[in-house]
């Protein structure tokens, strides 16, 4: 991390080479800005719409981030569109009606610049984000609008996938100014062909969670002083532990199904009451996550007071994690968030990002597999982690800005002589966004509600058409057996 304000250097050192169609492009645009006195227009795309509230934490850092490049840049006239990365939407996936192409189509025609912020958008295994990355890109070719993709999550690559291969051939394009990942980079190595791609491992913008979510956390702990005036004193440490959802581990190639995994929490949840823990259990607002939660603690008859459910909003979320001595997750973003806070945590592994990141900030020995460590074990590791604390290297929370500076100023002003803030300057420097409104809260719950309801019609959906063949495999199997009585009449 450069103190003086230098620039940080990429891992890659290939000097940047813009394409001249993208010069030509951008030359225009600004053209177009100065005659029509247009602001710069910034087009941020992240998981922002998933109930995943650890997204909308990234979002949010992804925006102070971008705001504090502009001051450091000294643009005052600019605008961010923040939208989710699904702005290729489901439908038109499935349809591939042309007229749903329109809407992103013109976002990324008024956009001067795309950004890909900290979302999945590689993911190709078993989920849509690498088909609609790799269409979002051929707009943005045709629209010759530069795409920087900065600390996104890098599932990793595969040679015979076709999926894979074809999100390889787009993110080649030429552009696609810079990716930097948070996790594979030795991935994302095999992703690059174009010799001019900058390519990079850095922190996730999370980190940032501290300086972003200060309002959040200042009423989160007068709440909590409140709280404490009211209540016993304890010496027993309180652990979040993050639940995650039943299929979690199966999809991701780990043999745990439904039943072996709610064994495995409840038996981590005996072990943290034998060991004198205080815990609460929660999740980080996946509605798949949530229903299991539900289902454990009516199966197991967990103390529903120990259970916290509607974590529906980033404010709920960081101040939940402020307020414990440590946490236990599944969940790649509770991690990210605690290590920010300074909250020891212990990651279970499910995905190899969990892996990635406690390796990337030295705590590897703080990770749990559910194949190969008791719960003995982990809870052992977790106070282990309480003594030890945590310590947070200042290159690493850096990297994320010093390589989105580095690609926004090359894209906007090339010219320009501004150099990076060093590390205190961003930390003066980037703003806090205010606490969740009303309105922001009803909308995200608008979101989460209607992905429950979908989930919940299609499964009435398939219980109708299975009662339907049911029904018609009775119609059959009685008519058969009709016709069999009747010729065995005959044969007689």
């Amino acid at each position: 991390m450069p103190s003086d304000g230098s620039k940080k250097t990429l891992k890659s050192t290939v000097k940047q080479v813009v394409p001249d169609s993208v010069l030509q492009a951008r030359a225009e645009r600004k053209a177009k800005r100065r005659e029509t006195q247009n602001p710069l227009q910034i087009l941020l795309l992240t998981n922002r719409d998933s109930d995943n509230v650890g997204d909308q934490v990234i979002e949010a850092c992804d925006i102070a981030l971008i705001k504090t490049i502009m001051t450091n840049l000294g643009i005052e006239d600019y605008d961010i569109h923040s939208h989710a990365g699904s702005i290729v939407t489901r439908e038109y996936m499935e349809t591939r009606d042309k007229a749903l192409l329109e809407r992103p189509k013109k976002l990324i025609e008024a956009a001067d610049v795309v950004i890909f912020g900290g979302a999945p958008v590689f993911n190709y295994r078993y989920q849509l984000f690498s088909r609609r990355t790799a269409i979002t890109l051929r707009l943005a070719k045709q629209a010759e609008t530069p795409v920087i993709f900065s600390a996104v999550g890098v599932e990793g690559y595969d040679e015979d996938n076709k999926k894979c291969q074809r999100l390889k051939e787009a993110l080649n394009f030429d552009v696609v100014q810079q990716i930097t990942t948070r996790d594979n980079f030795e991935a994302l190595q095999k992703f690059k062909e174009r010799e001019s791609l900058r390519i990079d491992k850095v922190a996730d913008p999370a980190v940032f969670t501290p300086q972003v979510l200060a309002p959040a956390l200042e009423v989160a702990a007068e709440r909590e002083k409140e709280k404490a005036k009211q209540t016993e004193e304890s010496d027993k440490k309180k652990v979040g532990v993050f639940i995650l959802r039943s299929a979690g581990f199966k999809d991701n190639g780990i043999d745990l199904p439904r039943d072996d995994a709610a064994t495995f929490w409840n038996d981590l949840v005996e072990e943290l009451e034998c060991q004198g823990y205080d815990y609460e259990l929660l999740t980080s607002g996946h509605f798949g996550d949530e229903a299991y939660l539900d289902y454990l603690q009516r199966d197991y008859n967990w103390d529903p007071l120990r259970c916290v459910f509607n974590v529906n909003s980033p404010d709920v979320l960081v101040s939940k994690i402020a307020s414990y001595d440590a946490i236990i997750s599944c969940r790649l973003h509770p991690s990210i968030i605690a290590f920010s806070l300074g909250v020891p945590s212990i990651g279970i592994v499910w995905n190899d990002k969990v892996t990635s990141f406690y390796e990337t900030i030295g705590y590897d020995d703080r990770l749990v597999t559910v194949d190969g460590t008791s719960v003995e074990q982990a809870v052992k590791r977790l106070g282990e982690a309480i003594e030890q604390g945590v310590d947070k290297d200042e290159d690493y929370l850096y990297s994320v800005y010093g390589s989105l500076f580095a690609a926004v100023k090359d894209l906007v002003c090339p010219d320009s002589s501004a150099q990076p803030y060093g590390f205190q300057e961003l930390l003066e420097h980037i703003p806090s966004q205010p606490p969740t409104s009303p309105e922001e809260l009803d909308e995200k719950l608008e979101r989460k509600f209607r992905r429950a309801y979908k989930q919940y019609n299609e499964i009435i959906g398939k219980r109708i058409r299975l009662k339907a063949e049911r029904d018609d495999l009775r119609e059959e199997n009685e008519r058969l057996r009709q016709q069999l009585g009747t010729n065995t009449a005959s044969e007689e």
